[in-house]
């Protein structure tokens, strides 16, 4: 079976390519819709056209294929509320930092931080004037109050603050992941700052939240430990915010951190429920519309309360339109299913695309209704037990086989016991979902007996043990393995030619594979060429100095971190993975760097430096030296002076002025992030 004879999946590719070109380049609102406007009547044209000839027209294909790319365009910009006068961004001056009285409404509860509340927050008005779009809160934490409720409407006099860019190479770029949740600002307050004001209504989010609530404040008296009801929540409410750092790593480590996410699995099982439970509906007239409809609005109902997510949202499309199809007797095709499912989400919600469980989920799935047919043929077992065990193995490894490249590019990790994990836990994970929706529901009833309620507790303990365990065998545990998105197409590229050589060998597919080996062996040719050979970097680090020196394939690391930090530091590893360096060694701090012509003069607290040997290129303040700037500009002319995150902030500020009327270039890491020269 050919994937792209699929007209419907031609034109979700054709969607993405849009959305894609949209996100990336900056077409005017009112042009895409003039162009796409244009290609409507050409379409209708050559349709006429195609129709009156009775055959097939390859304009008419062109002209289709474009117009969905304009339209993925068009949804895109459609969805960026930066393109309406009403948006806060229109209405805030660039320039100007004042504080403004702005009216919010609570949309989101996040993860805290060490320091924060976070939350997701819509905004209403900015100094009383009507607006919109998303802001991310941070509120001081306050151990005594509980957090803030969704739905509840605030005013509070503050600043939009620009979320930073990353300081140092290869960091997460937490401003681009929010850009492409529509968040552009962060406001940051406290508690006693904040005027309440009685909301208007209640929103669906409001809705689920409430729901949510009252689901734990029954499940409370039933004294589940805090890591069982973590996990309760993440399995059945689609809420992860509560999980521990130890619970949530180990779940990575051995590769059953899909398990937490909503997805097809646990909407598979509640469909099961749903049909069992309505079938009797069918009986009655117009019963099969009657029990499609109500499995839809139950299904959506889940996903609301679930928050919505990317994997919930792509599992209840695909399993509302498999619903609709088995309950009014239409035939399906999974990947038509798959498709039409991508493509109603993604005209709902485009920047999806980019979410990484939105990606992950439907690789997988791709991956497990081309490979697990074949692999699950390759052995029949004759026990009901094996034949189980033997068909969980086989879609966990075509799942790895979908999604190993990019989450290698995302997370630089692979868990080599994914399959042990996995076949102990995915068999016994439906036990768990009926059980913990029977769970709730004789919680919510209040006819929940405790005996039942400490067994449910006890299993979840039972799999986070188990988890916790096969999360420590460090040694089937690879880390921090270079990935580049290079990597990820042309190991896609090998992936797929070698299931085509092995479902049919022919001539052609043979050198497609071929084809595809050799482009793996140019992109780490490339790789090993195109990486950083000499390079000397001044990385950010506050309180503390961190300078790197690249040469050969290796990293030799200088720093004044105390041991403590130097473990929660993760600023050199950020860089040796995605430099691909395979070599690091440590250093203490020189005075003075030779950069091939370059000299980098390092000036510390002690402010001792050589007035008559050399004039250095750059030099580097460390530890706020008590130093007279001016004097040492006329004594050693550098050609740049750099600022790193050891230094006090009064004195960066001083420096920069001097710098500022002296004409020489100033760098501060805290401000423009990590200096690098490449020598």
């Amino acid at each position: 079976m050919r994937l792209l004879n699929f007209t419907i999946i031609k034109l979700t590719a054709c969607l993405i390519l849009g959305i894609v070109l949209g996100y990336y380049f900056d077409i005017p609102l009112h042009s895409s819709l003039l162009f796409i406007g244009l290609l409507l009547v050409i379409l209708l044209g050559a349709y006429t056209i195609a129709r009156k000839q009775f055959k097939k027209n390859i304009w008419f294909g062109i002209v289709a294929f474009l117009t969905m790319v304009s339209i993925g365009i068009l949804t895109t910009n459609l969805h960026n509320q930066k393109n309406f006068s009403n948006h806060y961004t229109n209405q805030i001056p660039k320039a100007k930092n004042d504080a403004k009285v702005i009216t919010f409404r609570i949309r989101e509860v996040l993860k805290q931080s060490n320091y924060y509340e976070k939350y997701v927050v819509d905004i209403l008005k900015v100094d009383g004037e009507k607006s919109s779009g998303k802001s991310l809160l941070n509120i001081e934490k306050d151990s005594l109050n509980p957090p803030l409720k969704v739905d509840v409407v605030f005013v509070y006099k503050t600043n939009f603050q620009e979320v930073h860019q990353p300081l140092n190479p290869y960091q997460f770029n937490y401003k681009n992941y929010l850009e492409k949740k529509y968040i552009y600002h962060q406001l940051y307050g406290n508690r006693a700052s904040l005027l309440k004001v009685k909301p208007n209504s209640t929103t669906l989010f409001g809705l689920a939240d409430n729901i949510r609530t009252h689901v734990n404040k029954k499940l409370k008296p039933y004294h589940f430990k805090s890591d069982e009801l973590a996990i309760i929540n993440a399995l059945l409410l689609g809420q992860r915010q509560d999980i521990s750092e130890e619970v949530y790593t180990s779940y990575a480590n051995a590769g059953v951190i899909h398990i937490l996410a909503v997805s097809g699995l646990h909407v598979g099982i509640i469909l099961i429920i749903l049909t069992f439970v309505l079938k009797h509906i069918e009986r009655y007239k117009h019963g099969k519309l009657i029990k499609t409809i109500l499995l839809v609005i139950f299904l959506w109902s889940f996903a609301l309360i679930a928050g919505l997510s990317a994997s919930v949202t792509r599992a209840v499309t695909m399993f509302s339109i498999v619903a609709i199809g088995l309950n009014l007797k239409r035939p399906t095709n999974i990947y038509n299913t798959l498709a039409i499912s991508m493509f109603i989400i993604l005209l709902f919600k485009p920047l999806f695309i980019f979410d990484v469980g939105f990606q992950l989920s439907y690789l997988a799935v791709f991956a497990i209704v081309s490979i697990d047919p074949f692999l699950y043929n390759l052995w029949k077992p004759k026990y009901w037990v094996t034949d189980k065990l033997w068909h969980t193995l086989t879609v966990t490894v075509s799942a790895q086989f979908g999604i190993l490249p990019v989450s290698l590019y995302y997370f630089h990790q692979f868990p080599g016991l994914f399959f042990i994990s996995n076949l102990i836990i995915i068999p016994f994970l439906g036990i768990i979902l009926g059980m913990g929706i029977l769970i709730i529901l004789l919680a919510v009833l209040n006819i929940l007996p405790q005996l039942f309620a400490d067994l449910f507790g006890w299993i979840i303990e039972l799999m986070n043990a188990f988890v916790v365990w096969v999360g420590k065998q460090e040694f089937f545990l690879f880390k921090d393995i270079p990935f580049s998105f290079l990597y990820v197409l042309v190991f896609y590229a090998l992936f797929i030619t070698f299931f085509r050589l092995i479902f049919k060998r022919n001539y052609s597919n043979l050198k497609f594979f071929l084809i595809s080996v050799l482009l793996v062996q140019g992109a780490f040719i490339y790789t090993s060429y195109a990486k950083p050979s000499k390079e000397f970097i001044v990385f950010h680090k506050n309180r503390f100095s961190l300078l790197g020196n690249t040469t050969n394939n290796k990293i030799l690391i200088a720093s004044n971190l105390d041991s403590i930090s130097k473990l929660k530091n993760n600023t050199v590893k950020d860089y040796t993975v995605g430099s691909h360096i395979m070599s690091i060694e440590e250093d203490s701090i020189h005075s003075l760097y030779q950069l091939n012509v370059k000299t980098f003069l390092v000036v510390d607290s002690l402010g001792v430096y050589n007035v008559n040997s050399f004039q250095p290129d750059y030099v580097l303040l460390r530890q706020s030296p008590k130093i007279n700037l001016n004097r040492l500009i006329d004594s050693i002319s550098p050609k740049q002076i750099i600022a790193d995150g050891s230094n006090y902030t009064s004195y960066i500020e001083r420096w920069e002025k001097i710098c500022d009327k002296r004409k020489i270039p100033f760098h501060q890491t805290g401000k423009k992030g990590a200096f690098i020269v490449s020598y």
